[in-house]
Formats: structure tokens, sequence, C-alpha cells
């Protein structure tokens, strides 16, 4: 009869306790082609914390006519954004992992860190079983959205939790769940955007533009709406921004649904025609760049300002791999490690040698 359990280590004693990072963003597909993108967005949209319409009136959309005809529509804006290495998202997204394992290593910290995706590959379920096979027994999941939402940070419990359900072994699990009010992370975005005025000048206008959310969510007791306008605001404030010097708005809205207000494109349309010549656009929700930014920001933002009479749209990128950034992410880790063993296991040589002097202090006494 076959296990019910994934395959695992054999349990051996005395082995000293590991700590493992696993570091979670949205997803992407594997390649800007059509049955990719119809893979990935299979399994995006199945998942019931993103799309809360009863199954029995959702499946047929979602198989009838979503998948069917966005997909081939999807790749073509993702290939306009794909690079040499891969999807941006990825690219980013791993780098981040390995920044972070060298940030928390210089903290003393020594631990295991990969990266997973929600949705493709990795996947968060090969990426746990990776590190419970290199000794993980404590794991501590981060979460790349700095705003909590259940359609993002609590779907990544959700399968945090579907794969422990199938391990015999369950290592200690924590969960970074949110920092949208971190002093590291607001100081990383505040250089970024800072560095990219002292080079360019200050707009016109300053847009910060966050994922939307359908609005009902908001009043069902999501807090992502608050934490947005919390992040936007200190972020402000250390920009030395007044009220009317920046607006949030809310992108990639998808279905006939009332999401979080303003919305993003008609913001800018709104924008170029009270004359404002020159918008800068960031978007402080994503922490690496992808198709959201670099395509439906760069691209479909700037065209929309453009043909509605502004002059210019500038995308300030995500923040990436900004060192600022990778020191405050590896600081919000540490925090959350806080009580955990993360030193360097002993060799057999120097336990044998502690041993030894323990021996020999007890035969002095």
């Amino acid at each position: 009869m076959p296990s019910r359990y994934r395959a695992e280590p054999a349990f051996t004693h005395g082995q000293a306790p590991a700590t493992g990072v696993l570091l979670c963003n949205l997803g992407t597909p594997d390649a800007p082609t059509p049955p990719a993108v119809r893979r990935y967005l299979r399994q995006f949209l199945s998942d019931p914390r993103v799309v809360e319409i009863p199954r029995i009136l959702w499946w047929p959309l979602l198989h009838g006519l979503i998948l069917p005809f966005r997909a081939s529509k999807s790749a073509a804006k993702y290939a306009s954004i794909w690079t040499p290495e891969g999807s941006p998202l990825q690219v980013w997204t791993q780098r981040q992992a390995t920044l972070l394992q060298g940030a928390l290593g210089e903290a003393g910290h020594r631990v295991n860190v990969r990266h997973a995706m929600r949705y493709g590959n990795p996947s968060i379920a090969s990426q746990l079983d990776a590190l419970k096979a290199e000794g993980a027994t404590r794991i501590l999941v981060v979460s790349a959205y700095p705003q909590y939402s259940g359609t993002t940070t609590a779907s990544v419990v959700d399968d945090v939790t579907a794969w422990a359900r199938t391990v015999r072994n369950v290592p200690e699990l924590r969960f970074v769940q949110r920092y949208h009010d971190d002093g590291g992370y607001i100081d990383a975005l505040a250089h970024r955007i800072g560095d990219y005025w002292r080079e360019h000048g200050r707009p016109g206008h300053f847009v910060m533009s966050f994922h939307g959310v359908p609005e009902r969510t908001l009043h069902l007791g999501d807090p992502y709406h608050c934490e947005c306008r919390k992040t936007a605001r200190l972020l402000a404030g250390r920009l030395g921004l007044s009220e009317g010097d920046y607006t949030v708005a809310f992108q990639s809205r998808f279905g006939r649904a009332k999401w979080l207000e303003p919305y993003t494109e008609p913001t800018l349309r709104e924008l170029a025609r009270k004359g404002v010549e020159r918008v800068d656009v960031a978007c402080p929700g994503f922490t690496s760049d992808c198709l959201e930014t670099l395509e439906e920001i760069a691209q479909e933002g700037l065209h929309a300002f453009l043909t509605t009479g502004g002059k210019d749209l500038r995308y300030i990128p995500c923040l990436n791999a900004e060192p600022k950034w990778i020191r405050a992410l590896g600081e919000i880790t540490a925090r959350h490690l806080s009580g955990w063993p993360t030193q360097a296991a002993p060799d057999a040589q120097a336990q044998e040698r502690s041993r030894q002097a323990a021996m020999a202090a007890g035969a002095t006494r």
C-alpha cells in the first residue's frame, strides 16, 4: 500500500538542527509561449484565494473562454519583456535569494536560502523538499510581498501547509507575512527613487502604483489596501512629498467587479488631460520587476499617457538587487530567525576537542 507521505531522508539521531529560508514570489511561466502561459494561468486562476467566484460558475469561464483565448495575448506580453536569462521575475528573485544568503552569512547566520514560486517553477513543494534534504529542521518562509493580502501571502501559507500534510517529519515553520512599514524597506525604496531623481530630475507628478485586488476583499477584512496606503504615506514622507505631489493608484484589474480605486491607467490619462507633462511611476508593492511593471506600466502606461496628451512617462525600476534592499531583507529575515540555531555546526574535530576540554576541566575540579 503506497504511503501518503513524501519520500524523505531517514531520521538520524543526534543530528545538529539546521535552518533553511525560502523566499517566495508569485510566479511566472517557464517560457513566453502560449502553452507555457496557459499552464501558468491555469494554476494561478484555479487558486480559490485568487478568484473567489464559486467553482461551478468560474470553471466554464476559465476553461471555455479565458485559457483558450488569453494565453496567446499574454504570451506576446511576456515575450516583450523576456530577457536572455529568462523571466525578469525569476531572474531577480533567484538573485535576491543568493544575495540574501550572503547577507545573512555576513551577519553570522549559516542558513540555506532558496527561492520558490507560488505558481510555476521552482514550486514551493520542490524547494521545501530540497531544504529538508539539506538537513533543515526549521524553515522560515519569507514572502516577497511587502503588503499582506489573502490573495497572495495567505496563498503561500496554503501551499506550504499543503506540503506539510504530505510530510511525515514536518520541520518547524515560521512565516514573514508583511513588512510594509519596515524602516529598511522604506529607506531602500526612498534611496532607489531618490537616486533616479538625482540623475533625471523630479517629475511634474509621482504615481505609486500597487497591484489591485477586488474592493470586496477590503470589506471582508483584508488589510492589503490599508498597508499599501501606509507604505505610500511613509515613502512620501521620506521623499519630502506633499499630498499634491503624488497619487496612489491600483493596477492589473481583471474582470468586471469593482477593484480598489483609483485605477492606474485612468489616473495616468487624467494627469495628461490636466496638462502634467512628465509623470514618474514606481511600484512599491513589487520587489522584483515583472510583467506588471515592465509591460503594464513601462509600456502600456506610457502609451496611455502619451496618447492622452502627456509628454513623458518614466518608470522607476523595482528594488531588484539594490544593496540597501538586500540589507533590509537580511535584517527582516534575521529578526524572524530569532531563537533558532543559525550558527555553523562545528566539525567533528572541533566537537572532539570540546569534549576533551570539558573532560579535562572536570578532572581538575
